[in-house]
């Protein structure tokens, strides 16, 4: 037998060393799972008589700062922006400002600090220190709530004024300050003794303090008087065989600082300046204009290069700030420029509305050249399908244009609904002799009375109502040529047919209120926090929901309509009004057919910031750290078990 040369040997041994070391994926090991750890800071935390401005804070490994311009914040507030910075094991902090006499400084850096491998938060870590000969330790917390919808305010500022006049919070910046977190809670420390003004602000310009309509604030009628007091909280010590069982239950002293569950609303409020925002031609028949604020009339238009004596036709939403102007003349449509003066009330730098003139020009988006040209395009690929069909000796067809009408009318009809009728141009004639309801009565159609009309709210939208009678069979026919658009074309001819549910199909919510205001509202939710349905509380405190869906989940919103317009309304600081109370029934309902629920409701039985549930905020907290979790599903990947 002859001698393996050494070369091969060699190469024998490397694959099996390889071979050996590959019997398995490598994944590096379970996560690190620790977060930093605090071991020093010069000066030392709490430290008082405190000159320097330089701070340094050592962990006992390499860390970085998480999204540190949100989360870090620096009470009191800084006119220049203290410097933040992390240097391998240590954050260094710099001030700026000539720091103040017998001033407690607080650097909150909430859950910035993470490790450097695995972002390992180290949670809500704080470094205060003092000019003075002592600090101030107290804290005031809570948590700042969108005033309309109860939705956790993320970001937003929360500060302290001792100066308790009103005007303080528009020309002052805040004593003590803090930032909410995701779940809209904040915490303000370093608080000295004493009486205190809480306000929230979202400071678009950075400067602490309530100076512009954009700005969203909050602030509460009451005064804050910061105390401390002795508290006992339980902790337990898991079993380490049963990680679902504890071994001991046991007490843990604290100090509770108080007040610690206040609730601030947030709103913006209404914007008084009126101008022009935008004006734009979007569409060749069709241009719009944007104002800042709504308004009690529409501007007045007159055309300076044609004739635009009854021109258009006009769309306005509610509030009179969207305005669309369609071109009924198909000749001015294809005009690339229309000069017109617009007349209209803008508020001058007085804050009074005093008339304005302005001269628009709108311009259509693509000129004519381009439009002749993708015009004569369309026809020479129409004229090219049309000479292959003739080869095929297809019969040559020539399709009627029709306006365009998209008809709401399921198969299954809900006894709530009516027939609605959707337009993509305005309607200029509408025929309801050529509109026919019948409904099937002994094997046979039969007429049956119904009211047509226009939507008070959706442009070019018209409901057909009936008296619909649950479980019968309908039909809906319009005749051709029975509506026109205002550019000539006729609708095409509609036959559907339709059955309205029956009773047994639908579920009923009844709920008996505690504690609304006399002019509530209550909104019926969808899963989207959208509004479903609307109606006020009865003068019996009730308020009843016929005809749900079954299978469906719903949620409840209550609004204290005090000026009983039936939306809610925003609130005004000068006028110290608050927005309109809005409370959540904090339960959803999954509707069943055929069933009823009833329910009562004190709207003021839960928290208000424990009210709205978790599934339809759309503020969803910060994902935590779920290191268990993440080597859990790494392992599954793996094919292994833990």
């Amino acid at each position: 037998m002859r001698p393996i040369p050494k070369y091969i040997a060699f190469l024998l041994v490397i694959i099996g060393f390889y071979a050996c070391a590959s019997t398995g994926t490598p994944d590096g090991g379970p996560y690190d799972e620790t977060p930093p750890k605090f071991i020093r800071a010069t000066p030392e935390p709490n430290a008082t008589n405190n000159k320097r401005k330089k701070i340094s804070i050592e962990f006992d490994e390499y860390i970085k700062l998480d999204k540190a311009s949100e989360k870090v914040i620096i009470s009191p507030p800084q006119n220049e922006a203290p410097e933040v910075k992390v240097s391998g094991r240590r954050v260094l902090v710099e001030f700026f400002d000539t720091l103040r006499e017998n001033t407690t400084y607080t650097i909150d850096f909430g859950d910035a600090i993470v490790d450097n491998n695995e972002d390992n938060p180290m949670g809500n870590f704080a470094y205060a220190f003092s000019t003075g000969e002592t600090i101030d330790t107290m804290e005031v917390s809570g948590t700042v709530l969108n005033a309309a919808d109860l939705e956790p305010v993320k970001g937003i500022q929360v500060g302290l004024h001792k100066n308790l006049n009103d005007t303080a919070f528009t020309t002052l910046p805040f004593d003590r300050i803090s930032r909410t977190d995701s779940r809209g809670h904040f915490t303000i420390r370093g608080v000295s003794p004493g009486t205190y003004r809480i306000y929230a602000l979202m400071d678009g310009n950075q400067n602490y303090l309530f100076d512009s309509k954009t700005e969203a604030i909050a602030y509460l009628d009451s005064l804050v008087v910061p105390s401390m007091t002795g508290a006992v909280r339980y902790d337990t010590i898991w079993n380490e065989v049963d990680t679902l069982a504890y071994d001991t239950i046991y007490e843990v002293n604290y100090t509770r600082f108080l007040p610690d569950n206040l609730v601030l609303r947030s709103f913006k409020e209404e914007n008084p300046l009126q101008y022009l925002m935008k004006s734009e031609r979007a569409q060749l028949n069709r241009f719009s204009l944007y104002f800042s604020a709504k308004s009690d009339t529409l501007p007045t238009l007159r055309g300076l290069d044609f004739d635009s004596e009854n021109a258009f036709v006009v769309e306005s939403n509610l509030r009179n700030d969207t305005i669309h102007y369609w071109i009924k003349d198909t000749t001015l449509c294809e005009r690339d420029t229309l000069t017109i003066q617009l007349d209209y009330l803008a508020t001058d730098t007085l804050g009074q509305l005093v008339p304005k003139i302005d001269t628009l020009r709108m311009v259509n988006k693509i000129g004519k050249e381009r439009r002749m040209a993708l015009a004569e395009e369309a026809r020479k690929k129409e004229e090219k399908e049309r000479k292959k069909r003739e080869k095929k000796g297809d019969t040559l067809r020539v399709e009627t244009k029709f306006l365009t009408m998209n008809v709401d009318a399921p198969s299954e009809l809900d006894i709530n609904r009516n027939i609605v009728l959707k337009f993509d141009e305005p309607v200029a004639r509408i025929d309801t002799s050529a509109i026919h309801v019948a409904m099937m009565v002994d094997s046979l159609w039969q007429d049956i009375p119904f009211i047509f009309m226009a939507d008070s709210v959706a442009p070019r939208q018209y409901q057909i109502l009936a008296n619909w009678q649950p479980g019968k069979e309908y039909q809906l026919k319009i005749d051709s040529l029975g509506i026109q658009g205002i550019y000539g074309l006729y609708t095409n001819k509609v036959e559907n047919t339709l059955k309205v549910k029956t009773l047994e199909d639908y579920g009923t919510l009844y709920l008996n209120i505690i504690g609304a205001s006399p002019r509530a509202i209550v909104q019926l939710l969808n899963s989207s926090d959208g509004v479903v349905r609307q109606q006020t509380v009865t003068d019996k405190n009730t308020c009843d929901f016929y005809f749900l869906q079954p299978s469906t989940k719903y949620y409840i919103r209550l609004i204290n309509d005090e000026n009983g317009n039936g939306v809610w309304d925003t609130g005004n600081y000068a006028e110290k009004k608050q927005a309109e109370e809005v409370f959540y029934f904090p339960k959803v309902w999954e509707m069943k057919a055929n069933f009823e629920f009833e329910e009562t409701w004190d709207i003021h039985a839960t928290p208000v910031d424990k009210q709205k549930l978790d599934e339809i905020k759309k503020q969803k907290p910060d994902e935590v750290k779920k290191i268990k979790d993440r080597n859990k599903e790494r392992a599954r990947k793996l094919g292994r078990t833990q």
